[in-house]
């Protein structure tokens, strides 16, 4: 019983390793809890070079609206439930039947008046804008939109300085 537990216990301690090492990885919402929640592509994996042209941050837009406010109602009642029993055989077969009363509970979620909330908009939203994307002279004015630490090394970065990172969405015209 003990050996059973231990190792259960170990299988879970490696299998709890194995996902914490796995997880959070570049540009998703667990890497910035509270500011990539309504960010759900995965990153490219491929890098993106080029040179720096400027850099935009998008603030989250919110406004209040209403909503119906739900709240759970239940009502209890009663019924009668038939229980039947069969005995003997051939022609001395007999069935015996009665009654309970079962106690039920039937629960609901009506609309009792309105709440407000906080209604998100826009998203925040972190941009960078490239020229000679991957070497290519042509592509100019390019605009990518990357985490908020690929963000913040773009705005540190000189002008026109040789930046890479890794895109959230490429060309999406922040």
């Amino acid at each position: 019983m003990f050996g059973n537990r231990l190792m259960t216990a170990g299988v879970t301690a490696v299998l709890l390793g194995a996902l914490a090492a796995c997880g959070g990885g570049h540009g998703t919402a667990a890497a910035h809890p509270g500011t990539a929640a309504a960010v759900t592509a995965s990153p490219s994996p491929d890098p993106v070079r080029g040179i720096k042209d400027t850099v935009r941050h998008l603030t989250r837009r919110t406004t209040r609206a209403t909503r119906p406010r739900l709240v759970r109602r239940c009502t209890t009642g009663t019924r009668q439930v038939r229980h039947t029993a069969r005995s003997g055989s051939g022609s001395h077969r007999r069935t015996r039947t009665w009654y309970t009363t079962e106690h039920y509970q039937n629960c609901q979620k009506v609309r009792s008046g309105t709440e407000t909330y906080r209604k998100e908009l826009r998203p925040e939203r972190w941009c960078v804008r490239l020229d000679d994307v991957n070497g290519d002279r042509k592509r100019d004015d390019v605009w990518f939109r990357v985490d908020r630490t690929d963000y913040d090394t773009a705005n540190a970065a000189d002008a026109h300085a040789r930046v890479q990172f890794i895109p959230l969405y490429p060309d999406n015209g922040c």
